[in-house]
């Protein structure tokens, strides 16, 4: 069994690598539904445009707030409310949530045709080699065995990806690498119901990894979707007027993209900061959720792993030890604490 594992660990491996010149051009949330999404290429200078400095500006003065009020705030952050109490039951499943949510993705994505992500079309000729190994690793993270070797083919075919395609893939290989290292760090063991020994110094670094590849994949989509690609921007907005929800204000749709660039910009930072991490996780959630009624099976599909990763945070955010493990508080307990598993 673990020799036809690690077959298909190199195969999906070594087929992204040799065949990523030859995926279909990176692209990303929106241009998953925006016309002829080829028409609008990034522009660096965009980014210059006084209105996107005034809103890193804004967005890094709400990070910096977020992280002070939640050192203010007692932890869990929604303690009054006690859906968000009950959550914490969940804790020690929350690598099995979220390996489930990311192996799923893998093996819907293989029957349409995706490597890693909506973004990614695999080429016919490789289609075999790709997506067969594809769906074995799916299936191992879904099981809960050999999750570590399948989390270190995730990280290397989205490496071989994002060489060949460019930066602008990062927006959505960066949630996968960050996923795959959380399981790396901390697998879900196979007995004991599949449950993670939560650990405080390992779950500390392990949500560095998950933090870091969510906030990294929105900052990503805020610069090539919005802020550095104004064009692209305006054109979804006038192919689908609705999602203006400001448009009845009088908002443009340029100073809509805008303020949704500088949000989005702004939720990743506050993730990667691990500030307020159930608040963060919900507010996050709205837009990616909101949209799913526009555009169906597709967003679900493939913001999969998102959804895996809030709903991880939003748990493992619902305790006060492991939240402040996500949060990097001083209050994390001594290493001799720390050797109790937060079970």
């Amino acid at each position: 069994m673990l020799t036809v594992v690690r077959r298909a660990v190199v195969a999906l491996v070594g087929g992204v690598l040799i065949a990523a010149g030859s995926v279909t051009p990176a692209v990303a949330h929106q241009q998953w539904f925006v016309a002829d999404p080829q028409d609008y290429p990034v522009d660096g200078a965009a980014l210059l445009r006084p209105g996107v400095l005034l809103g890193v500006v804004v967005a890094v003065v709400v990070t910096l707030l977020g992280r002070a009020a939640a050192s203010r705030l007692s932890v869990p952050e929604l303690s009054a409310f006690k859906p968000a109490r009950l959550l914490a039951v969940l804790a020690p499943w929350a690598p099995r949530i979220l390996a489930l949510h990311v192996g799923l993705s893998l093996i819907v994505l293989s029957f349409s045709g995706a490597v890693l992500s909506p973004t990614f079309r695999a080429p016919d000729r490789w289609e075999a080699l790709l997506l067969v190994p594809q769906i074995i690793v799916g299936v191992m993270l879904i099981a809960g065995v050999f999750v570590r070797i399948a989390a270190v083919a995730i990280v290397l075919a989205a490496t071989g990806i994002t060489v060949a395609s460019g930066w602008e893939s990062v927006a959505s290989t960066a949630v996968l690498v960050g996923s795959a290292v959380f399981l790396f760090v901390l697998p879900p063991r196979a007995t004991e119901g599949s449950r993670g020994a939560l650990d405080a110094r390992t779950l500390s670094r392990a949500g560095l990894a998950l933090k870091l590849g969510a906030g990294v994949s929105l900052i990503g989509l805020a610069i090539s979707e919005k802020l550095a690609n104004p064009d692209m921007a305006q054109a979804m907005l006038v192919q689908v007027p609705v999602l203006n929800v400001l448009a009845p204000l009088g908002v443009t749709p340029e100073s809509f993209a805008l303020i949704a660039g500088g949000v989005e910009l702004a939720l990743g930072l506050l993730l990667i900061s691990g500030a307020l991490p159930q608040l963060i996780a919900l507010v996050t959630a709205v837009p990616f959720t909101a949209t799913l009624a526009l555009f169906g099976t597709a967003e679900l599909i493939g913001h999969l792993p998102v959804y895996g990763v809030l709903l991880t945070l939003l748990i493992l955010g619902s305790r006060a030890d492991s939240s402040r493990a996500l949060s990097g508080s001083p209050q994390i307990p001594s290493p001799g604490a720390a050797k109790k598993a937060v079970t």
